[in-house]
């Protein structure tokens, strides 16, 4: 295990109160909603054409059709559509600050690793990696690294292991984790990232950011 000294500026910072921390939280978990519920109006629902009974003269109510949302077997007032966005926007700045004080309460909570992370792309190799540092049984492990096809197969099988790129690092991910396992290159590169520093090492893979079995 490496011995490297966290930079006061990502992972010593103040955190008065947990008010943006839980913004992030829900804004990660609000984008990945899905939006399946989905009701009939009453102009959807099948049948209903012809008027139940004759305006007057019955002593009843009067109704048009028997598809209105009162009746039994009617439509949905006001239902889910399936077209709902339940996005919450952050701005990139409350982002960044927000994942500053999540770093802090993992470092002050002492959750943070940094290693020099080797393996062959066989599932073997990264629990022998694991095992070293004696955090194989932690229930939930978020490994932070350039990501590479070794990394993810070698990790893939590994259910409590999540993999994740420096500059797709989540509030949601470092709260959940118990064990916060830092590649030593991935971590300078989260603490330039961070700080607002311009000239990245590396820049930001194209692709989508956590690689995890069952990320709910």
């Amino acid at each position: 295990m490496a011995e490297v000294k966290l930079d006061k500026a990502v992972f010593n910072v103040p955190v008065p109160n947990h008010e943006l921390l839980k913004v992030a939280y829900e804004s990660y978990l609000a984008e990945k909603r899905q939006v399946g519920a989905k009701t009939l109006k009453r102009g959807e629902v099948r049948g209903g054409g012809r008027k139940p009974w004759r305006q007057k003269g019955t002593g009843r109510a009067r109704f048009g059709s028997s598809r209105n949302p009162i009746w039994r077997g009617g439509g949905v007032a006001f239902g889910p559509s399936g077209n709902e966005n339940y996005t919450k926007k952050v701005p990139k700045n409350a982002k960044r600050v927000a994942l500053r004080q999540a770093l802090t309460l993992a470092n002050q909570a002492k959750k943070i690793l940094t290693a020099d992370i080797k393996v062959d792309g066989k599932t073997k190799s990264a629990v022998k990696l694991l095992s070293s540092l004696k955090i194989e049984k932690k229930r939930r492990i978020l490994v932070v690294i350039e990501k590479n096809e070794k990394v993810l197969r070698s990790f893939s099988n590994l259910p409590n292991v999540a993999v994740v790129s420096p500059t797709y690092l989540s509030v949601f991910h470092i709260l959940n984790a118990d064990v916060l396992l830092f590649e030593t290159k991935a971590l300078e590169v989260t603490t330039n990232w961070l700080k607002g520093v311009k000239d990245d090492p590396v820049k930001a893979p194209t692709k989508a950011g956590v690689s995890k079995k069952g990320d709910n």
